[in-house]
């Protein structure tokens, strides 16, 4: 650390300072919360998404890749909000032939990292900026393709993010969504969140010294939704909600719709 930098500014330190559960229940001071945290975590995330799921997250994003590969336009303009180091910006950019794509995180660190990868595998097509999903720095109608992963579940108003998703999709353009979600049966519900709160908060410990650091997912989620809810919220909005893959009955779920329909172009239609 340059010794001009106050370990007491460091996301680490501000985020011993904070109160989970008051942040959660507070819309509107939730996003210092979740901004710090991922702050905090972004030089072991990728490292810590691969353990926690036993590698089932590779296998997760991949088959959102490969819905996204079939689906999408070839020269589409993709976005990729909550885009972390850029997984599924870099995977729109190899798998969707002249495609460009723009990764959007409130971290500046994560986008640090996501920048990093870019000039080591000298991406040209895939570019990051910083930024909110509640105020998306794009044009009225200007994306085909809008990705979130693990994003939606972390804004202080999910239903204003959808919000801006429906102004920046093109018609017909497409959404693909991977997160966790409240399962709606209480047993499998409170053992679900239960385990990730536990073991969450002994990789918080183990890896960072902060058990709210990953003990963070398991609250997060029980003030979330479940994928039913997502799909209506989708719904009610014009989305035709066309597929919704689930994952450990219902606490993962990839939910693929289109804006009014299909996108005229998709290899699909």
């Amino acid at each position: 650390m340059p010794p001009d930098r106050d370990p007491s500014t460091e996301p680490e330190a501000l985020l011993a300072r904070l109160d989970l559960e008051e942040h959660l229940e507070n819309p509107h001071i939730k996003q210092r919360f979740v901004t710090t945290m991922f702050d905090a975590v972004a030089r072991t995330y990728d490292r810590f998404t691969r353990a926690f799921s036993y590698g089932m997250d590779r296998g997760w994003k991949r088959e959102l890749v490969n819905i996204l590969a079939s689906k999408a336009p070839r020269d589409g303009f993709v976005v990729d909000l909550a885009c972390g180091t850029g997984d599924l910006a870099f995977a729109a950019a190899a798998y969707v032939p002249d495609s460009r794509a723009v990764g959007v995180d409130v971290s500046r660190r994560m986008l640090a990292a996501a920048d990093a990868r870019r000039k080591a595998q000298d991406v040209t097509r895939v570019r990051f900026v910083t930024g909110d999903m509640l105020h998306i720095a794009a044009r009225d109608q200007a994306a085909d393709v809008v990705t979130v992963g693990y994003g939606i579940r972390n804004t202080p108003d999910f239903g204003a993010a959808l919000d801006e998703i429906v102004r920046v999709l093109k018609p017909g353009g497409l959404l693909l969504t991977l997160d966790f979600y409240r399962p709606a049966n209480p047993v499998w519900r409170a053992l679900f969140l239960g385990y990730l709160r536990v073991a969450g908060s002994v990789f918080g410990l183990l890896w960072h010294r902060q058990a709210v650091v990953y003990g963070y997912i398991g609250p997060s989620i029980r003030h979330f939704i479940s994928w039913q809810e997502m799909s209506a919220a989708l719904e009610a909005r014009g989305f035709v909600v066309e597929q919704v893959r689930r994952k450990l009955l219902g606490g993962i779920c990839i939910h693929v719709a289109h804006k009014n329909g299909r996108y005229p172009s998709s290899p699909s239609a």
